[in-house]
């Protein structure tokens, strides 16, 4: 088994990558909507709206909606755990590359691109206009920053973080998920007898049992 984790910038096209690679795999993809599908089971419904936002300066004081939003990271957290424990998936995003650093049997893979690529990217998938294509690429980098510092305290840009940088500037999307695939064939074939791997990762059985669940539907992600 091999678990392989995606950390984009908006724009990049690494949405594509990640579920090319699944398909072709054969593994299961997990994205934001998994991710809210299982939260929402557990009743923090608004995960997805509170993940997409930046907190203003007054909320940051905010002590009750604050300790809201540090048990909706613990509980993504645990989900997180207990669908790479389950194995063989595909992780877009959800800060996956910090929380399984470590593990040998997992991939941790950067999709980049300068921001000139992505804003035209951006405006060709979406048919806006240059400024309007601008400002969401330049909100979204935000919103990801602001996550991953607020709530791991790393910064997201550091290159050593990752096992593999791909620039989609310069690499195309298909020799991209060629590279992913063969890079998971190799870690699912290795043998590990006495090293950390996401099969060791101790889940809830009750957790476990809603996350395998949901990974059965085969249409979150379409």
């Amino acid at each position: 088994m091999a678990v392989i984790t995606i950390s984009r910038k908006l724009g990049s096209r690494g949405d594509d990558i990640a579920e090319k690679a699944a398909q072709t795999l054969g593994y299961h993809y997990v994205d934001k909507a998994f991710i809210e599908a299982v939260l929402s089971q557990y009743g923090l419904v608004e995960f997805g709206a509170e993940y997409d936002s930046i907190p203003s300066f007054w909320e940051k004081f905010d002590a009750q909606k604050e300790e809201r939003r540090e048990m909706m990271v613990s509980m993504l957290n645990r989900v997180m755990r207990a669908v790479a424990q389950h194995g063989n998936v595909v992780i877009l995003g959800r800060s996956g590359f910090f929380l399984f650093e470590g593990y040998t049997d997992v991939l941790n893979v950067r999709i980049q691109a300068p921001r000139t690529f992505r804003i035209e990217q951006m405006m060709q998938r979406r048919k806006i206009t240059r400024d309007e294509a601008e400002a969401i690429v330049r909100h979204g980098d935000e919103v990801r920053s602001t996550f991953v510092k607020s709530f791991y305290n790393i910064q997201w840009d550091v290159c050593s973080t990752f096992d593999l940088l791909i620039d989609t500037s310069k690499i195309p999307v298909d020799m991209a998920v060629k590279w992913l695939v063969e890079a998971a064939r190799e870690l699912e074939g290795k043998r590990r007898d006495k090293e950390p791997t996401t099969a060791s990762i101790q889940v809830d059985p009750i957790l476990a049992a809603a996350v395998s669940k949901t990974l059965k539907c085969d249409t979150l992600h379409r």
